[in-house]
């Protein structure tokens, strides 16, 4: 039976990461730091991978990394727009501490939680599994990169592991490895450090 290798990798560090601070827009570009994380993942994944596809969210910072991938890797870029970012709504531009002070925040488990005018991560999690699987099934006997957010890393993990439980953000340029057989992926290596 034919599987399929998922290398995910979380884009390199944003404008809106390094200042802690939701983007108010997809075109928010990596910085420096984000451009060496990107360098550090495409090193990693050339070393152990002969990636035969690329895909990425549209979003700029998932863009700029995965072009900093594809120069590594020679491969060209897909995006596809079911791997965008989670909306967080009105928090768009406010700092990252601003949620915690939101009451529905805290009244239930945080996967739940749907900031008003966005989604919850439930909901990117009903427009990411169906994509990751047809991705993953068209790629039967290949490896494929794919370039995108913390909150759509944390729903294809979820989806393997059953659960949200105990889950944590990768980091920026982080990787994860799922493989997919059968209909299914299932978690390989959770997340792999690569130089900052």
């Amino acid at each position: 039976m034919q599987n399929s290798t998922l290398i995910l990798v979380r884009h390199g560090e944003s404008e809106g990461n390094r200042d802690r601070i939701f983007t108010q827009t997809p075109e928010v570009p990596i910085t420096e730091r984000g451009k060496r994380q990107a360098e550090a993942a495409a090193r990693w994944i050339k070393e152990r991978f002969r990636p035969q596809r690329l895909v990425c969210s549209p979003y700029l910072r998932a863009r700029q990394t995965a072009n900093i991938l594809a120069q590594q890797l020679s491969l060209s870029v897909e995006e596809n727009p079911a791997f965008r970012e989670q909306s967080f709504g009105v928090f768009a531009g406010r700092p990252y501490e601003a949620l915690l002070t939101d009451a529905a925040y805290h009244d239930g488990p945080r996967w739940a939680w749907r900031p008003p005018g966005g989604e919850s991560l439930e909901d990117v999690a009903a427009r990411v599994v169906p994509a990751v699987l047809d991705l993953s099934a068209e790629a039967l006997g290949q490896e494929v990169v794919l370039v995108s957010h913390g909150g759509v890393m944390l729903a294809i993990i979820a989806h393997a592991l059953g659960g949200w439980d105990s889950l944590t953000v990768p980091p920026n340029g982080g990787i994860v490895i799922m493989d997919y057989a059968a209909g299914s992926l299932s978690l390989r290596t959770q997340i792999v450090p690569v130089a900052d």
